[in-house]
This record gives structure tokens, sequence and C-alpha cells, in this order.
């Protein structure tokens, strides 16, 4: 059993909402986040795109600018006061910053490259070295916080905002850091919109995880924003209880059927935060939607937490935010602590799987939550929450 970690502070920017208030209030009404791509591309489908326009960078900070980096700006803005409130009782360089990624500024580098094609030049705003990689978003969240601490990306494709709490809790076990501020940022950009459905696993229509013909995903995308302090200020939002992480490499983009790293990566979680398998409340899912993972992931659940435990999907209402859907799911997985509030899945029936997915929401207290966020490679990871009274 692992130390446990305060949450004290989130945010989350995504196809629900802009804010975390409206995304919290479109969840409750069950009301799905996914709507046109935000650019033309030669097939149908929908995404879980953010519902406003995002602001450009100051003019100080445009040689970082690309659609991820004006979404983790946009996001900011909500949970700079946490930020603040961190430096001034620890120190700028006593706070860290682990953020999962996997597009980074790509979007940018594809409209200077589509530029080159068409005019034979760049444009004179295109700054590859501080605009392309995946570490551009989180020197401007360096930049616009004045945070001085260690700062790295973590790049494990779908699991990557997952992974950053269990790189948070080793910063805080070390002493390195007094706080951590952890999460996962990613915007659509056509290497993915287009790059899934090559894949052939992207829905033309809304998402059915866990239902039977489910048609495939939805890509999505998020700014997602936590807090983790080595010690409780006042009461927590919720605790980080426990973090599994497992890399099976069964293939490169499929999940093993038998789910053999999942259910690893879901025991360690478990075991880490003192649980057992019959503590766990609600399980939000990996859930993607398409054909494999669905029945990878749920004989998982099934053969480790069997079949009564609530099992849902909130890709269903925010599209799949690939590398930020780990913090994504993170914040919604507190939501759910705070406020007794399982979604439900109504889209899903008739179901293919003997796992619990609820058609309607439920309210009821939840102690335990287990977020699963499991990635191509087989790179799976599992992170267990609690209420504060769960410790």
């Amino acid at each position: 059993m692992r130390r446990p970690y305060p949450i004290t502070a989130f945010s989350l920017t995504c196809g629900l909402g802009e804010t975390t208030a409206r995304c919290f209030a479109e969840l409750e009404a069950g009301r799905r986040g996914l709507r046109e791509v935000p650019f033309e591309v030669p097939f149908s489908t929908v995404t879980g795109t953010v519902p406003v326009p995002l602001p450009a960078l100051d003019a100080s900070l445009r040689h970082m600018s690309s659609r991820t980096a004006r979404l983790a700006a946009f996001g900011f803005q909500e949970f700079a006061p946490a930020i603040t409130d961190a430096i001034e009782r620890y120190g700028a360089d006593r706070i860290g910053i682990v953020m999962g990624t996997s597009t980074g500024g790509i979007d940018r580098t594809e409209s200077a490259y589509a530029q080159w094609r068409k005019e034979d030049r760049f444009s004179d705003d295109y700054a590859y070295a501080t605009q392309h990689p995946f570490h551009g978003f989180t020197d401007l969240l360096a930049a616009l916080s004045g945070v001085t601490g260690p700062r790295w990306v973590v790049s494990t494709a779908c699991s990557s905002s997952a992974k950053v709490f269990a790189s948070a809790r080793r910063l805080l076990d070390l002493g390195l850091c007094d706080a951590v501020w952890v999460g996962g940022v990613d915007a659509l950009c056509n290497t993915t919109v287009r790059g899934f459905h090559s894949l052939g696993v992207m829905a033309s229509e809304p998402c059915r995880p866990f239902g039977k013909d489910r048609p495939g995903m939805n890509v999505g995308e998020a700014a997602a924003y936590v807090l983790l302090e080595r010690e409780a200020r006042s009461e927590p939002k919720a605790w980080l209880l426990g973090v599994g992480e497992t890399g099976d490499a069964y293939h490169m983009s499929s999940p093993d059927p038998e789910g053999r790293g999942a259910i690893a990566a879901m025991k360690r979680a478990l075991a880490d935060g003192g649980v057992t398998p019959g503590d766990v409340d609600y399980v939000n899912a990996h859930g993607t939607g398409t054909q494999y993972n669905d029945a990878s992931e749920s004989a998982a659940v099934l053969g480790l937490l069997g079949g009564e435990v609530p099992v849902v999907s909130t890709k269903g209402y925010t599209g799949h935010t690939l590398g930020a859907c780990g913090g994504v799911e993170a914040v919604l997985a507190v939501h759910a602590l705070q406020n007794g509030f399982i979604p439900g899945s109504p889209w899903s029936a008739p179901l293919d799987v003997d796992v619990h997915v609820p058609a309607a929401a439920q309210r009821t207290p939840v102690r335990h939550v287990l977020s699963n966020s499991f990635a191509f490679g087989g790179n799976n990871c599992s992170v267990l929450f609690g209420r504060s009274d769960a410790r």
C-alpha cells in the first residue's frame, strides 16, 4: 500500500464545455459534446470538439502557438488561481508540471507544410522548435504560470495523462516537489482524425461504447488539469490512492483479447491503494467504442471485479481525447466521488458484453473509482481515486 496524495484542485475543458462547471452540467444532463470536425476532411464523422473558439496567444507568446498550445492556455485560465496559491505557499521551484499528450503542436506543422507545398515557402510565424514539439505547451504553461520546478511530457498514446499520476507520485515520494500539476492536453488535427479513419476504427456517427454493433470511436480534444500536493491543507477534493502500470506489448494497435495486461494494471492500482475488488464502486472504462477494445476491457473487468460494478465509458460524452483522456476521466472520477454521480450510457443498449453498463445515471454514494486508460502497444494504466473518507 502506497502513500495517498490529496487532490486539491482540478479543471476541465473539452467537448462537453469550455469550463468545468459547464462540463459537469452537460454530463449530468446526459448531453453529449460531439459535433462537426473543426476542419475539412473527406469523410463523415463527429468529434469531441471544444464548443468555443480558442483565443490567440498574447503577441509575446505567438512563437509557441499551435491549437494544442491555445487549448492549454485557454484551460489554464480557470486553473490559474490554484497554481498562484501553490506558488505562494511552496515557491515556484517546488512545483512540478507533468502533462500527457499525443499530438503536441502537430497541427501547426500540418498547416506550415500545406503552405510550403502551395507556395514553396514557410510563413514567417512558423517556428518548428517552439510550436511542433510535444513539450512546447508545457513550456507555455510554465511561462504563463511562473512555475520553475521539474517538468516533462509523457507520450504513451492513450495512457499518457493517466501515467502522469505515477510520475507525480514519484516526485512527491522523493521530496523533489511539494505539489505537482498534472493532466493532459490534446487538440484535434488532421494526423489524428484522418489517421484513425485510415485504421478503420472511426465512426461516422456518435460512438456507442460496449454496445452491440458499435460503429467505432469519435476523436476528441481537451485540456484537463489536476493539482496533487504532499499534504492536505484543508478538505481535499479527493485522493490519489493507487496507480497500476503495465506494458504487455501484445500488438502495435490491438489489445490482448484476454485483457491480461489490463487485469495486471487494475490489480496493481488496487494493491497500491489497499483496496479489494469488492470496494470499487465505479469503473470509468477506457471504452473507446471499437470492437476489440471494448471486448478486451469488458473481459478484464469481469474477470477481476465481477459483473455488478457499474462500468461506464465517458468517451460517449467527450469523444476519445487521446493523450488527454486519462486527465479528463480523472476529473470526471473526482466529480463522481464528490457528488455521488455515476453517468448513464443509454446509447450502449443493447450490449454485447457481460459487464454492468447502466443505461440511466445513478445517484449513489461513491467511495472508490477505478479509471482505466489502455493504449496502443499494450501500454496500460489504471488509476484509483478515493473520497476523503475512503483512505
